[in-house]
């Protein structure tokens, strides 16, 4: 069984160091500084992806913004406040299910609501919502699963000394929960970079000639922008480099974004 288990983890490993490899080799002639600095020209056939890494940023660090407090504070009242009760099973079970809900459900429900039912139109506040409602399962099971994880006798000692539930849960409980629940706030909102149907419909567009300059503006978007090319394009010849180099461009953000959360969970850990 341990050498099934052995075979089936180097598989996995394989399928991913190829797909590093592919993309790799496909799309790093196309890597320049033109390309990461100047916003696509001539059919989208020359130019950069400036305006796509720009509004990729944007969207995923206000979905990380505007999830993660309320995945944290719904954490806390799940495990700390909630009874053992059905309420809390039927609200453990919508978490989890919503966790498996397939990204273009989340971008259909953006476009209903964000976009057409509250008048946001296509644009970075629809997004975002989105973004962060396409996150929200992932961040509440892991700051849950993070609480879980501090000792009982922690909370135990700080009520013995005298302090309130909130005092013992805001100074004792969260700062040993933090970076557990950083760490997998920040692989959800690195998986929501990646993320095609959840935008399309809500804040990403073909193309647009200027930059943001209101949360009721419309962006580019890397995973969108890709799509378009390799899908929509005029020329699929002429743009296929640039969709291999706008590719590698979004592994590498989302290799940062997690590579970020390891450094990060590891630094709050060493200061325990």
């Amino acid at each position: 069984m341990f050498c099934f288990l052995r075979g089936v983890a180097g598989c996995n490993v394989l399928a991913l160091m190829g797909v590093c490899g592919f993309l790799l080799y496909n799309g790093l002639p196309a890597l320049s500084w033109e390309f990461v600095s100047q916003s696509p020209r001539n059919m989208m056939t020359e130019g950069g992806i400036l305006p796509c890494i720009i509004g990729t940023a944007i969207l995923s660090l206000g979905a990380l913004l505007l999830a993660f407090p309320l995945g944290v504070a719904s954490a806390v009242y799940l495990h700390e406040y909630a009874k053992r009760n059905a309420f809390a099973r039927y609200v453990r079970l919508g978490v989890n299910n919503l966790a498996g809900v397939p990204s273009v459900v989340f971008g259909l429900f953006g476009l209903s609501f964000f976009v057409t039912f509250c008048g946001f139109g296509v644009s970075i506040l629809s997004g975002v919502l989105t973004l962060a409602v396409l996150t929200l399962p992932v961040i509440i099971g892991t700051a849950e699963e993070s609480l879980r994880n501090v000792p009982d006798t922690y909370r135990e000692a700080s009520l013995a000394l005298g302090a309130t539930k909130w005092q013992t849960i805001s100074r004792v409980v969260l700062p040993c929960a933090l970076p557990g629940m950083l760490t997998g706030a920040i692989l959800g909102v690195a998986r929501a970079a990646g993320e095609t149907a959840a935008i399309m419909f809500t804040a990403a567009v073909f193309y647009t000639p200027r930059t943001p300059d209101s949360i009721f503006s419309s962006v580019m978007a890397l995973p969108y922008h890709m799509y378009v090319l390799a899908t929509a394009g005029t020329e699929i010849a002429k743009t296929r480099p640039l969709q291999y180099g706008t590719g590698l461009v979004l592994l590498l953000l989302v290799l940062s974004m997690n590579l970020l959360a390891i450094l990060l969970r590891d630094h709050l850990q060493r200061k325990r």
